[in-house]
This record gives structure tokens, C-alpha cells and sequence, in this order.
């Protein structure tokens, strides 16, 4: 592996993906944001840290997630072979696990009282409460009204883990908001509290830590593949909101050049309409949420209103470091709209016995779309990034199937 590759060491010591990332914050919360970051990389030095986070994954996360490789459907679109990993098996059912043991161990080696974070989906919400019950800090969860209806099993779990559910009403109720509020509440005693970013998003350090806990889910599919078949896949493809579990996958490959990554945005109702929320695809770099990244936004500057059927896509902002490998032209971000996610959803559900989240279906629909242009010796490993507990309700009204 080059020593020179622009994918290595990043961010840098200011928290920069090139021109993308830092600290866009008010100094007294730079202070603050900078102690987390050399607690962080204190605590990532030290054995019995990696010991314990190792001994979680394995035994109570149950990893190594498998890798699956959908044989009917492959046979019944034709082209390339698809492969899954299996991240929907992960304990509370979906990546965000993974990051949030980190927090939450962080969280106590920092003696915080108490760890406030910001869920679309619920996914981040139910892992960060699930870890939280563990280390036995309190949990407090900010979710928009909207989301909170949508998502209502996962809502109702994280009341049972112990956590508080503050509603959120303000702007859209969705997630742009939920991590509005938040953060305000963050802002109340940030020296006490911690604020758990629940994607690769948001001032340094959050970004890189977050993609080093998820990385995980590309250092297992890299050996795991190459045992199997002796070969890496010719595609990678998740889905891509904040962009954790896309980032966890694509970190083990960036220097694999043979192997295209693709990361999939929600194109909700079309990228002709403004109901979509697409920042790769038509964003442009701005701020926001303390960073700097592609952002959809108004002519003043503002973040724009977003859509998208997946409740954990629907941001107007993504990764730093996404907008940086998107520059490069290492990552090629495609998207895939509401109709095609429910259509993905529904296919993989009758055809593999598999029933997606929506955010997830995104990348499966990019894989169903692209898969018969592909020749038979070709292979697509889409990250399946989480299960669809939580949306089936959701998706059995919409269709009609109640």
C-alpha cells in the first residue's frame, strides 16, 4: 500500500479532508470540542480500551456480520453476482452499533454525565440508548415529530432501554432539526454533557472518529471476500445520508483502485423536483452543523428543506470526508428515488427473505438497477446497513398492504 495515497492520514491535525471538515464553532466550543478529540485519541491508544471494544463487537454486537451472497436475486435480474453484508444482524439491527459502543465508552472515560444525541431513522438512537443501558450513563434523544410517527418501533424501544425522547417540532421535524436541537441542549453544560454524533458529520473530531469505529464493517468484508473468492468485488455500494455506513465500508478499499465505490443518495420524490435530498449529486460546499462539506442550500446560504421515504437519509448536509473523496473522484455518488427504494424493499423481501431498512433499499435499488449491464463474472457488495423492523408499518400503509 502507497505511503503517498491522498486517501491516507486524514483528516489532518485541524480535522481537514483537504478543503472539507474542521471546526466551524464558536471558540469556547472549540475548546471544548478539541478536549473530546485528545481524550479520543488518548483513549484509542490504550489496550484495555480496544480490548473491551473488541470483546463488545464480537460478543455482544455478534460480529463478524456475514456476508450473504442473494443468489436468487442475482439470477432473477441477470448480470452481476450481488453480495450482502449482513450489517441488519448486528445487534439493535443495523451499523450504528458500532460507533456508539465507541461513544459510549468515550463518554465514560471522559466521567459524563449524561450523552445527548440526534436520531432521523432511530437506528443511532436505539444503538446509542442500547450502549448507554450497558455503561450506565444517562441517554437523552432529540427526534423530529415527523420521524417519531414514521419510526414509531423504534421510538418505543428506546423508551424501554431508558432513554428520554425530546420531540422535536421545529423547521421540518425531521433530522436537520433534531440535530438543531441537540445541540442546543449540547450548548447547556458541554462540559458535563457529551454529544454523540451518530454519522462521519459535524466538527472534528466526530468525523474521523465515527469512521474509525465503523471501519470495522470494511476491514471484515475485505478479508472475508477475499477468503471466499480470492478476489475483491468489482463494486461497493451504500447508502449515503451522513454517511457512516458507507464510510465504514469504502475506508478498507480506498486504495483497492480496481474496486468502484459507490455511494447512493435519496433522490425522493426526483432530482427535477425540490423534494429530494441529493447534496452530493446537486449541493455545493458550504457549512453546516460546524463543518464544512457539499451542502443543499438557498441563495442566502441557508440549508435547504429535504426529503427523502428513508427517515435516516433525509439531511441537507453529508460527510466531509465524502465531499472530499467526491472531488478526488474516488466515489461516485448515484442516487435512487422513493418509488425504486420501495420497489428494492419489497424485491429483496419476496425474492431473499430479507426485509431491508429504507435507507439501506436505496443501495439495493442502485444494485438491482445496475447489476444487468454487468456481465456474470462481475460482482456488486452492497452494505447492507440496516434491517426494516422499523419501517414495515410504514411500507404495508403505503403500499396498501394492511
Amino acid at each position: 500500500m502507497s505511503t503517498s495515497s491522498p486517501y491516507d492520514n486524514l483528516p489532518d491535525a485541524h480535522g481537514f479532508f483537504g478543503e472539507f471538515g474542521g471546526q466551524f464553532v464558536p471558540p469556547e466550543m472549540k475548546q471544548v470540542m478539541d478536549e473530546i478529540s485528545v481524550a479520543y485519541q488518548e483513549i484509542r491508544q490504550r489496550k484495555d480500551f480496544q480490548e473491551e471494544l473488541a470483546y463488545l463487537l464480537a460478543d455482544y454486537v455478534g460480529r463478524p456480520s456475514p456476508i450473504f451472497y442473494a443468489r436468487r436475486l442475482s439470477e432473477k435480474l441477470g448480470g452481476a453476482r450481488i453480495y450482502l453484508k449482513r450489517e441488519d444482524l448486528n445487534h439493535t439491527g443495523a451499523h450504528k452499533i458500532n460507533h456508539c459502543l465507541g461513544e459510549a465508552l468515550l463518554a465514560k472515560f471522559m466521567n459524563k454525565t449524561k450523552v445527548i444525541a440526534e436520531t432521523g431513522a432511530g437506528q443511532h438512537g436505539v444503538a446509542l440508548a442500547t450502549a448507554c443501558a450497558l455503561v450506565g450513563i444517562p441517554c437523552e434523544i432529540h427526534m423530529g415529530t415527523v420521524d417519531i410517527a414514521k419510526e414509531h418501533p423504534n421510538v418505543t424501544k428506546m423508551k424501554i432501554l431508558g432513554a428520554t425522547l425530546i420531540p422535536v417540532t421545529r423547521g421540518t421535524a425531521t433530522l436537520k432539526d433534531a440535530v438543531d436541537s441537540a445541540f442546543d441542549e449540547y450548548l447547556k453544560d458541554p462540559h458535563n454533557f457529551i454529544y454523540a454524533i451518530g454519522s462521519v458529520v459535524g466538527p472534528h473530531p466526530f468525523p474521523g472518529m465515527v469512521r474509525d469505529f465503523q471501519s470495522v464493517v470494511g476491514r471484515e468484508a475485505r478479508e472475508q471476500f477475499l477468503e471466499r473468492y480470492s478476489k475483491l468485488p468489482n463494486y461497493i455500494a451504500a447508502c449515503v445520508g451522513g454517511g457512516s455506513n458507507a464510510m465504514g465500508i469504502f475506508t478498507a478499499f480506498l486504495n483497492d483502485e480496481s474496486v468502484k465505490l459507490i455511494g447512493v443518495e435519496p433522490a425522493g420524490e426526483g432530482l427535477d423536483t425540490k423534494r429530494h435530498a441529493a447534496t452530493m449529486t446537486l449541493g455545493k460546499p458550504g457549512q453546516i452543523h460546524g463543518m464544512a462539506c457539499y451542502v443543499l442550500e438557498d441563495d442566502e446560504g441557508n440549508p435547504l428543506p429535504v426529503h427523502s421515504i428513508a427517515s435516516g437519509l433525509d439531511y441537507p448536509g453529508s460527510g466531509p470526508q465524502h465531499s472530499y473523496l467526491k472531488d478526488l473522484g474516488r466515489v461516485e455518488y448515484a442516487s435512487a428515488d422513493d418509488t425504486e427504494c420501495l420497489d428494492a424493499f419489497m424485491m429483496l423481501s419476496r425474492v431473499e427473505g430479507i426485509i431491508p431498512a429504507l435507507e439501506s433499499a436505496h443501495a439495493v435499488a442502485w444494485a438491482i438497477r445496475e447489476a444487468p449491464k454487468l456481465s456474470q463474472e462481475q460482482s456488486i457488495l452492497v452494505n447492507l446497513s440496516g434491517r426494516g423492523d422499523k419501517d414495515a408499518d410504514y411500507v404495508a400503509e403505503k403500499l396498501g398492504l394492511n
